[in-house]
């Protein structure tokens, strides 16, 4: 992996803008505050009393223990820094990865709203700011040689990047009824990420959500923000795209990869990967660009 300077300028916003919603996990209200940020300053979060968390693969909470155990289990992404904590950040990335914002400060309370477990109220709070491009190219993570986490086979879980001319995404999932196997290929030059992929909703089984909420593990938010599943089939809400799983996981894997604090230009294979495996690859992807 290679660093080098994109055709495009770096970008932040051209003004404040406010999104309020529950916290997936704490089930609470929270709000985040999207701000303009100078050339060469990233996307940083900060909380209520002005740590800040930059939005890169060296802050993921319980990272390396992760990485060590191989047990990849996360379920959402979590920044974290002197016992501060920034949680359910991938949404938000994901928006900002496709908007081509380089520089932005996200100011939140513990956790990101998440209004109905898609990105699309993120896309719009983008386009509501403006999009102020920046007199200081961008940088970009330039793949040269394959990367992956997970072996290639069908029946396991893996992912891995290759070289390519652009930016791709290929996904493949496989549960159980209603979800089946699903196929999808994500190109943000022939596709459009507004349209296709940011209202994709996140989705869970009855069951797990009903777990979750016994020991404390998840708020109220996950009622109002999933794709619920029982029984083999959708009970609380219709899909907005047949594929709304594959496509929602795609949306996960955009707003991950963009943790290693680069555009990357290079092609992306999952099969049935989530963020414990987005945030792995990308954590090999940092090291790759480092060493």
């Amino acid at each position: 992996v290679r660093l080098k300077d994109s055709e495009r300028p770096q970008r932040t916003l051209k003004g404040n803008v406010v999104l309020n919603g529950k916290g997936l996990l704490t089930g609470r209200n929270t709000g985040v505050i999207l701000s303009p940020l100078d050339p060469n300053s990233g996307v940083v979060f900060q909380t209520l009393d002005d740590t800040s968390l930059p939005a890169h693969i060296t802050n993921i909470e319980n990272f390396s223990q992760s990485v060590k155990q191989q047990s990849f289990s996360a379920n959402s992404t979590v920044l974290a820094r002197k016992n501060r904590r920034v949680r359910t950040v991938e949404h938000l990335m994901a928006s900002l990865h496709m908007a081509g914002i380089t520089n932005v400060l996200a100011k939140v309370d513990e956790e990101i709203p998440n209004v109905d477990g898609s990105a699309q109220d993120f896309s719009e709070l983008i386009k509501e700011a403006g999009v102020q491009d920046q007199d200081v190219p961008a940088k970009e993570a330039v793949v040269l040689a394959p990367i992956q986490v997970g072996r290639k086979k069908l029946a396991e879980k893996h992912l891995y990047v290759e070289p390519f001319e652009g930016f791709e995404v290929k996904m493949r999932i496989d549960y159980s009824a209603p979800i089946g196997e699903q196929n999808l290929t994500f190109n943000p030059d022939q596709n459009s990420f507004d349209l296709d992929i940011a209202p994709a909703r996140s989705f869970n089984t009855f069951e797990n959500i009903d777990l979750a909420q016994k020991t404390g593990t998840v708020g109220s938010g996950y009622l109002d923000s999933h794709i619920i599943l029982h029984d083999g089939k959708v009970i609380n809400t219709d899909l907005r795209f047949p594929d709304e799983f594959v496509r929602h996981k795609i949306l996960d894997l955009i707003g991950d990869l963009y943790l290693l604090g680069y555009p990357l230009r290079g092609r992306v294979v999952a099969n049935m990967t989530s963020h414990g495996y987005n945030q792995a690859l990308v954590q090999k992807l940092h090291v790759a660009l480092t060493t």
